[in-house]
């Protein structure tokens, strides 16, 4: 994200000149950066300093190398995000400090882009940890942390998590979009043996067909037109630890096939080598698809997906666990109030009868939105209704007065029964309030409705919506 500013970086390097360089970006960057010439310095720099947001950490360094200080600071902070410095002679050392928890690693020399890239991730990867009780039980490595949701449904997903969390098998987690796949894969890696191990995740809907192979699986240096070196692949990253494959069901047959001799022969082929090797991975894939359907369509095996499915996890929506809003909602009023210095104490009680009666089409995702919204909006210390998003004070509006939820929006009291106006007057509200939930963003709006990006663009530019109007305030 080009705007993202303000973290808390520390930069571990004996090299002076390098030190001082990356220092000199991150601070041109609007980041606070420190440093340290040593591991034993950035391990005393992160006992002092416990807000730190991001640490870049060299491999090789005097009175104790990148290895050892990265074991010690995940130790004093297990949720911290680390990237290891490498040269690419040294690649085996860079999946070596993953398996010891360091978040990835980037390959010298550096670059402004390749810094920013890395933050960018940082954030990514810092706001699931935060989100983990929104929808995941306690983990292990974050004790203060308690499952926020008692309704029947959620605590039925908590039970099977701690089921799967004992035992080796694969894992498909199925849901909506914003219901926390994510988290919930995270919950059973760092609930189970596997925890000391690295957790990767592979969105598979964001890579190019003609890509996820060399992704997942590595490449051999000349392997095919462009491959100028040695890829390491996903499976050698998470090598003891877990693979979570997100949007499974947006895969080839291909690579379906591929898939399925992995789990059967527990043994990976780069792409352009010539040998097998064994792989001790844990699968754990996630899709927002029916995947029985896609089966009779025959764009999904029936034998990978039972492979995947035996014991599945369904996330229910948060529209059929309206008894944990108020919880969630008072978790992030907390949150919030870390992230904004704020001291926001509640939300008022006509406020939370709004979100209550809300659809939630965005999911635990939106909601989040939704509360963080109200904290730029309001000015007092309780949140009220008039700080909520329009789209959800409409909806209020039309289950008060005992119409259907959304009528008076698409109706009005005086529409006539047009159906040409009518169903142009409910796509344009549809597409508002996507974007909405969404932040005003082109393709997560265009995924998550089902619809295609062209399509989208030109509905947006017939119906004369602006989608900057909708996206998120930071």
């Amino acid at each position: 994200m080009s705007d993202l500013k303000g973290l808390k970086v520390l930069v571990v390097e004996d090299d002076e000149v390098l030190r001082l360089s990356l220092c000199a970006t991150l601070r041109d960057m609007g980041h606070h950066p420190a440093h340290a010439k040593n591991g034993a310095q950035g391990i005393d720099y992160i006992k002092e300093n416990p807000n730190v947001d991001v640490v870049f950490l060299d491999v090789n360094m005097p009175v104790k190398d990148g290895i050892e200080a990265l074991e010690e600071i995940k130790e004093i902070n297990p949720r911290l995000v680390c990237f290891i410095i490498t040269a690419y002679t040294n690649i085996q050392d860079a999946v070596r400090a993953i398996k010891h928890g360091a978040f990835d690693y980037i390959e010298k020399p550096l670059s402004r882009e390749k810094i920013s890239n890395a933050l960018e991730r940082s954030v990514t990867a810092n706001a699931l940890v935060e989100a983990i009780a929104h929808s995941a039980p306690q983990l292990n490595f974050a004790k203060d942390r308690s499952i926020i949701g008692n309704s029947s449904s959620i605590v039925q997903v908590f039970d099977i998590i701690n089921k799967l969390s004992k035992v080796e098998t694969p894992v498909l987690i199925r849901g909506e979009s914003g219901t926390g796949k994510e988290l919930v894969a995270r919950a059973i890696h760092f609930n189970s043996h596997r925890k000391k191990g690295p957790f990767v995740a592979v969105n598979c809907a964001a890579i190019p067909e003609n890509l996820i192979e060399s992704e997942l699986f590595g490449h051999e240096k000349g392997a095919f037109t462009g491959a100028d070196k040695k890829k390491i692949g996903k499976f050698q990253f998470a090598e003891g630890g877990t693979l979570f494959l997100d949007e499974i069901g947006d895969i080839s047959a291909a690579m379906q096939v591929k898939l399925l001799r992995v789990l059967q022969e527990k043994q990976v082929t780069t792409i352009g080598g010539n040998k097998e090797e064994a792989t001790d991975v844990r699968i754990v894939s996630a899709t927002n698809k029916n995947l029985e359907k896609a089966i009779a369509d025959e764009s999904f095996r029936e034998d990978l997906f039972y492979r995947l499915n035996i014991l599945p996890i369904v996330l229910p929506p948060l529209r059929d666990r309206r008894e944990d809003i108020p919880a969630l909602v008072d978790f992030m009023i907390e949150k919030f109030n870390n992230t904004h210095n704020r001291k926001m104490k509640k939300i008022e009680k006509d406020a939370l009868a709004v979100l209550r009666t809300y659809s939630w089409p965005g999911n635990i995702r939106e909601l989040e939105n939704v509360i963080e919204h109200a904290f730029i909006i309001e000015n007092s210390d309780i949140i009220t209704t008039a700080a909520l998003p329009g789209n959800l004070i409409d909806r209020q509006g039309a289950s008060s007065s005992g119409g259907t939820p959304g009528d008076d929006v698409i109706f009005g009291k005086d529409t006539a029964l047009n159906y040409p106006a009518l169903k142009e007057k409910f796509e344009r509200e549809f597409i508002i309030r996507a974007l909405k939930a969404f932040g005003g963003k082109i393709n997560q709006t265009a995924e998550h409705t089902k619809m295609t990006k062209v399509t989208l663009l030109r509905k947006l530019d017939k119906f004369k919506i602006n989608p900057k109007e909708y996206s998120q305030p930071r």
